[in-house]
């Protein structure tokens, strides 16, 4: 009996490239925290430091602290993301689909052409994909209505300098002084600045273009946004959103967890326990929702919207 050869993409070759893709990772790290350590070092290098500290001044009246609403729309996105993410490469990756979906085209929303046949995975994903939307442009809203947008949205051409000074303060270890109740370091302010109003954006405009909702006769249209480009658009963005998610939880749980989750979710600047048990409460909301994710709780609520089949 001959032996099996292994194919390129075996399991063992991903372990394989893995075990070496690791120590590599760590080899990477340390080479870049020992250059930024270099750096910061020199005298050119501390005076810019010095010049930019890392956070640029906010403008007058500038909200201090964050309200109520900003810590349920700060959960409800979580909580919306998290699962968009997971039926997202549910989406990508299944090749048996556990069940399908069809709109009933007697309710709300009505068209002439008979609605499309998706899978129940597809059809979890773009339900999420809705609710994440309108509670965005409920925190749209809010963010503008109360001034809140001054916190993560540049005002001035020195958040460029000062985000670079705070990323060689993170390279180097020396991390810069955190004091989000306040105001949040320029690199922070950048990279909510992009999740919001640039990541947010690209995945609902790549999403929907992909999405049965799209008009498939709309031939200038779909000329001017293929759908190839959309795909490009779309992955890569969802892996924006994964390598955002554990750098932001990382980097509040080791700056100070007591304080930072206080901010979010107990709505003060101590470094009391209340916020970190609204935060345990909320981790298993989204727990629960993962696993409760499943064809047999899912069909249920989808039959209620439409035709569950197999």
């Amino acid at each position: 009996m001959s032996t099996p050869t292994k194919k390129p993409g075996s399991s063992t070759s991903k372990r394989s490239r893995l075990y070496w893709g690791v120590p590599a990772a760590l080899v990477v790290l340390v080479l870049v925290v020992l250059l930024a350590k270099w750096m910061t070092g020199l005298p050119a290098v501390a005076s810019f430091l010095a010049d930019y500290p890392g956070h640029s001044e906010l403008p007058d009246g500038a909200p201090v602290g964050f309200p109520a609403w900003l810590a349920w729309q700060h959960f409800l996105n979580g909580f919306f993301l998290l699962l968009i993410i997971r039926t997202g490469w549910q989406v990508r990756t299944t090749t048996r689909p556990s069940g399908h979906w069809t709109r009933n085209n007697k309710g709300l929303i009505k068209t002439r052409n008979a609605p499309t046949k998706i899978t129940l995975e597809l059809w979890l994903h773009l339900t999420l994909d809705v609710l994440w939307v309108l509670n965005g442009l409920v925190f749209a809203i809010l963010l503008f209505a109360t001034g809140q947008w001054t916190r993560i949205v540049p005002t001035s051409w020195d958040v460029i300098p000062n985000a670079l000074s705070a990323a060689l303060q993170y390279a180097s270890l020396n991390w810069p002084t955190d004091n989000g109740w306040v105001n949040y370091n320029a690199l922070q302010l950048l990279t909510y600045f992009a999740t919001v109003f640039i990541a947010a954006p690209l995945a609902f405009i790549s999403g929907i273009r992909t999405s049965s909702a799209w008009p498939k006769k709309a031939t200038a249209l779909n000329k001017a946004y293929p759908i190839e480009l959309a795909r490009a658009i779309h992955f890569p963005v969802m892996i924006y959103f994964v390598a955002f998610i554990v750098v932001h939880v990382f980097l509040v749980l080791a700056t100070g967890a007591l304080r930072n989750l206080n901010h979010m979710y107990g709505g003060s600047d101590d470094a009391g326990w209340f916020g970190f048990w609204v935060f345990v409460a909320s981790v298993a909301a989204m727990v629960a929702a993962w696993f409760l994710a499943r064809p047999l709780f899912l069909r249920p609520i989808a039959s209620l919207m439409g035709k569950v089949s197999r």
